[in-house]
């Protein structure tokens, strides 16, 4: 019993040190999507957690609260062998990235209208005791409103700008987007498509009358895509 009791307490030393092994690595992954350094300390962890789980119900029919399946190792080998995702097939031809492009220009009928409302909006996001900067400018409103609205264009959708036309591109491209390299005067350069950029489909945007908005019984406007080329 005293060797069964010693090969539990390794298997929980074994969890915890990967527990700890896969918080640092969470950590040095700073939000990336698909770390493979934090994949494997997950299969670690989950490892771990279920060869502690069945020696203690081996041991004394007692079970952990960690419902973990085996993750096969030959199966994360093959992930990192192959360089993607596991079962990702090897040599897929197609770029891993895909960039989504989006222009929507608006109309102002009321400069006076959008600087009060962009006005609220900061006031709602700062602190009572503090008394935030005036906005303005029609630019500094606009700024204001997607901020305001987590950075979706949804935060556009108010009477106070009325929508015109829009696109957005669809293109597969070879690499990410590094904004770090683009300097705050230079953000042109942003939306630039690379020479090996495929264009894989446009979709134009074109805003809805008044009248279409009334007869579909929609709330606000908001443009309506529709495909192009």
């Amino acid at each position: 019993m005293t060797d069964q009791y010693a090969e539990l307490d390794s298997a929980l030393e074994r969890v915890v040190e990967a527990a700890r092994g896969h918080l640092a690595a969470v950590k040095a992954a700073q939000g990336r999507i698909d770390d493979d350094n934090v994949w494997q300390a997950y299969v670690a962890l989950n490892n771990a957690s279920y060869a502690y789980d069945e020696l203690l119900l081996d041991a004394f029919g007692e079970v952990t609260p960690w419902d973990v399946d085996l993750i096969d190792p030959d199966e994360v080998d093959e992930r990192f062998a192959t360089g993607g995702a596991a079962g990702a097939e090897p040599g897929d031809p197609h770029p891993r990235v895909v960039s989504v492009r989006q222009r929507r220009d608006y109309r102002v009928p009321s400069t006076a209208a959008l600087l009060r409302v962009a006005d609220a909006a900061r006031r709602a996001g700062t602190p009572d005791d503090v008394e935030p900067e005036p906005v303005e400018s029609v630019g500094e409103a606009v700024l204001e409103l997607l901020q305001s609205g987590d950075g979706s264009l949804a935060g556009l959708d108010v009477p106070e700008l009325e929508p015109l036309d829009g696109v957005v591109l669809v293109s597969e491209i070879d690499a990410p987007l590094d904004v770090e390299s683009f300097s705050d005067d230079d953000s042109s350069q942003l939306f630039q498509g690379g020479p090996t950029d495929v264009l894989v489909g446009r979709l134009d945007e074109h805003p809805m009358l008044t009248d279409e908005l009334d007869e579909h019984d929609h709330d606000h406007p908001h443009p309506a895509p529709r495909p192009g080329r």
